[in-house]
């Protein structure tokens, strides 16, 4: 964190430069959707977005509220 900023402006500067960075790195990915430059299958996409997904997935579930998934018999 820079010298007097608060936790909220922290989170705010990081996650805009980061999700930034996130969407511009899928935005590179599709270049990779020429056919007349590559040459992939269906697998080899649904694959790709598979891991995508599923990471996420798991990047999302950490800024949910997990107390609510206490356990319980």
């Amino acid at each position: 964190m820079k010298k007097n900023e608060s936790k909220e402006e922290a989170f705010r500067r990081l996650a805009t430069h980061r999700t930034n960075a996130v969407l511009n790195r899928l935005r590179i990915l599709g270049h990779c959707a020429n056919p007349q430059l590559y040459e992939y299958t269906q697998e080899d996409v649904k694959k790709m977005f598979r891991a995508i997904e599923s990471e996420l997935r798991s990047v999302k579930a950490k800024f949910t509220d997990s107390s609510q998934s206490e356990f319980k018999l």
